[in-house]
């Protein structure tokens, strides 16, 4: 474990309730089970990443976290709190849509395409979301906007509209953008994946800032590099199971499972 990643750890266990409880979550569109009896926990402060073939239920997990999917069983909560629900007499009940998007403020999402407004400059895309949602004040929001697109490094690029970035640029900007709601947690769906290979670096080094900071994350990815080096915990996915889960620097070395082994030949 590296220096950065045990300091995050040590801090990471210094609270009782994890930032992400998964309990038996499992998900079915119609017929088609594509998680089955997910149980993770991801502390403050830890990086975690999720990797596996395409269709093994890692962007679903994201999802369901976010509440932009509905479970079909178990329990998820962040930061102690039910993820799109509320108990009442051992039973479950959905928020109101309302309620939802109130609690989905606190967790930022980054997506494979960056989905910037196009009509609008990066410091606009920064700045919406806490000028519309919040109703921060302008002056403050776009201090902040200015400070993040700065920590991603693009201070210079406020006033350019999406067409005229390169995704690598665009992909920074959604990654600011998450961080202009003061997040306690990030997803990362893929964030590399839709990018020209010489551009994923930039958007890593982004990702290893927030993970030196940190940031709790958990990242969906094919980068095994970047896992090896920033997560503090790996989980193998596959067919909606999770297969092995352990120390990245481990389970990339020496997997315990057939199908772990696999899988990480063909990518490493």
């Amino acid at each position: 474990m590296t220096d950065s990643t045990s300091t995050r750890a040590s801090s990471a266990s210094g609270s009782a309730v994890p930032m992400v409880f998964a309990d038996g979550v499992s998900k079915s569109f119609g017929s088609n089970t594509v998680l089955k009896s997910i149980s993770l926990e991801v502390q403050r402060g830890e990086v975690m990443c999720l990797v596996g073939p395409s269709g093994s239920g890692k962007s679903t997990f994201l999802r369901l976290i976010n509440h932009l999917e509905v479970l079909s069983a178990g329990r998820l909560s962040v930061d102690g709190d039910l993820v799109g629900y509320r108990e009442s007499n051992g039973k479950l009940y959905e928020l109101q849509p309302k309620e939802a998007a109130r609690q989905r403020r606190d967790i930022g999402m980054v997506f494979q395409k960056f989905n910037l407004f196009p009509h609008m400059t990066a410091l606009q895309n920064v700045s919406e979301a806490p000028l519309r949602v919040k109703g921060e004040p302008r002056a403050r929001v776009e201090e902040r906007a200015r400070a993040l697109l700065d920590r991603v490094g693009l201070a210079d690029r406020a006033d350019y509209y999406p067409a005229h970035l390169s995704g690598g640029q665009q992909q920074r900007v959604a990654i600011a953008r998450a961080l202009a709601m003061e997040p306690k947690l990030m997803l990362f769906d893929e964030p590399t994946s839709a990018l020209d290979p010489e551009l994923v670096g930039e958007v890593l080094d982004v990702m290893k800032g927030l993970a030196s900071d940190g940031m709790t994350m958990i990242v969906v990815t094919h980068e095994m590099g970047f896992a090896r080096e920033v997560a503090d915990s790996l989980v193998f996915m596959d067919g909606g199971v999770v297969v092995e889960s352990g120390d990245p620097r481990e389970l990339l070395g020496n997997p315990k499972h057939e199908r772990t082994r696999a899988f990480l030949s063909k990518v490493l």
